[in-house]
């Protein structure tokens, strides 16, 4: 029998302990990846108010999800400001992270997508369609 529980993370001491670390780091900042499950990643990131996280790409999936504190996502076609609670998708786009107040987030990012499955339907012969359709 598998013991479900060793897999529990408790993000609220994981929340305090990484802004404790952020408020003595020179940049303002600290991250943790806690969850990484074949392209699942989860990661908590503090950061102190003023604090950024430089531009840079976004995966392929990903969401936002601020645990506390207020942040600004900014990218070319406008920012978007979260407040403790609130969840967002990550657009596909460039784009940065600034801490309005002292804050900590969760992203949970996909890092790769599958590559397409190729099906062959024995019950159609050749010239019949649907052979090695990828889904």
């Amino acid at each position: 029998m598998t013991d479900l529980n060793q897999g529990v993370i408790g993000l609220p001491e994981l929340a305090d302990a990484h802004l404790a670390l952020a408020r003595d780091n020179e940049h303002g900042r600290s991250a943790h990846l806690f969850l990484h499950d074949g392209p699942l990643r989860q990661s908590v990131i503090a950061l102190v108010g003023g604090a950024e996280l430089e531009e840079h790409n976004a995966p392929p999936a990903a969401s936002l999800h601020v645990l506390s504190g207020r942040v600004r996502l900014l990218s070319e076609p406008g920012d978007a400001e979260l407040v403790s609670g609130q969840v967002m998708r990550i657009p596909q786009l460039r784009h940065g992270l600034m801490a309005l107040d002292d804050s900590v987030i969760v992203l949970t990012s996909v890092t790769a997508t599958p590559e397409p499955v190729v099906v062959n339907d024995t019950r159609r012969g050749p010239g019949k369609g649907n052979d090695d359709t990828p889904l």
